[in-house]
């Protein structure tokens, strides 16, 4: 009733105003509905991703087989967007390998309660604001775009494009929306109830790391190519160097923030150790074969820390093939 009565006694002039200013938010509303996909054309993504889609198609799992993961670019009139590097030359000779050692501020990270999920969504968003903050780097760097992933860490059962959660893994990155999501008490769960911070750091700077193959182009060709082999072998060596690349990216990350963290010795062993255990099993089928050997899994992992830049986390140029197995 007070709206109303303050309504009435509006001049025309104000009324007009506020009338120009409801129709420039509506504007703005429906642009900000509307991202880029991968060749420009403007994509739904209220219609796209509203049913989730099964399957684990790491990294970044796609809504499906013919779908092109958005950008994250909004469309926003007189925006020229640069172009992300495309096929093979995303892979092997993307602009993010040239960016050299990775140079963060520093970044202290809070005491961890494990058994509290608001301390650890807590913790969880820390950690991501720094690796908002390196990756945002490194790309500007490159001369490429970059829009940080958006972060869903669930105490709840909840559906995304890409799958329901909570899932096996505790934690994924879904690239059609753009989002990365853990379970705050999940990956407490299935870590055993670890305390060592670490552990869930490298979770999120890995599922983190497709993102940031997301965002340089490598994720569409990566896709593409994936899905013309025709069975586990060929597409699982695909997805070993991919996920063994976040491996490496993920312990770049660390490697660079150790000293503010603070990570020690320990937390190295910690983190090879988990490295190791997350590998594919010697036995197990060739359908399960997709994060790379427990010695390759090390390998990368050790790599990135010690070398803490893109550029050495280039499973794709790697013709060895017993490297990337």
């Amino acid at each position: 009733m007070e709206h109303s009565r303050r309504a009435h006694r509006t001049n025309r002039r104000v009324f007009s105003a506020v009338c120009g200013l409801v129709v420039a938010l509506l504007a703005l509303s429906l642009l900000s509905w509307t991202t880029v996909d991968g060749d420009g054309a403007a994509t739904d993504t209220v219609s796209e991703r509203a049913e989730p889609v099964g399957g684990d198609d790491k990294p970044g799992q796609p809504p499906g087989p013919t779908a092109q993961a958005p950008t994250g670019q909004l469309a926003l009139p007189g925006r020229e967007v640069p172009d992300r590097p495309t096929g093979r030359l995303a892979l092997v000779d993307n602009p993010v390998y040239d960016t050299g050692r990775l140079s963060p501020l520093p970044c202290p990270v809070p005491e961890l309660d494990v058994d509290d999920p608001g301390s650890m969504a807590d913790f969880l968003h820390l950690v991501a604001d720094c690796l908002d903050d390196v990756w945002k780097t490194q790309f500007d760097r490159a001369g490429l775009p970059f829009s940080p992933p958006d972060r869903v860490f669930w105490e709840e059962p909840g559906v995304s494009p890409c799958r329901a959660y909570p899932s096996p893994a505790g934690a994924f990155y879904c690239r059609a929306s753009g989002a990365i999501y853990i379970g705050t008490t999940d990956v407490v769960e299935k870590w055993n109830g670890s305390e060592d911070s670490v552990v869930y750091a490298s979770l999120l700077a890995h599922e983190y790391a497709h993102h940031v193959q997301g965002e340089s182009g490598l994720l569409e060709y990566y896709h593409q190519q994936r899905q013309l082999e025709d069975d586990d072998e060929g597409r699982n060596s695909w997805t070993r160097r991919g996920e063994l690349q976040a491996n490496c990216l993920s312990a770049a990350f660390l490697g660079s923030v150790r000293v503010s963290y603070p990570l020690s010795d320990s937390d190295l062993s910690t983190l090879l150790d988990d490295a190791s255990a997350t590998a594919d099993r010697p036995d197990g089928p060739e359908e399960d074969r997709t994060h790379g050997s427990a010695d390759n899994s090390v390998r990368w992992t050790r790599t990135g820390w010690d070398e803490q830049s893109a550029g050495a986390c280039n499973t794709w140029a790697v013709e060895d093939e017993a490297l990337v197995e």
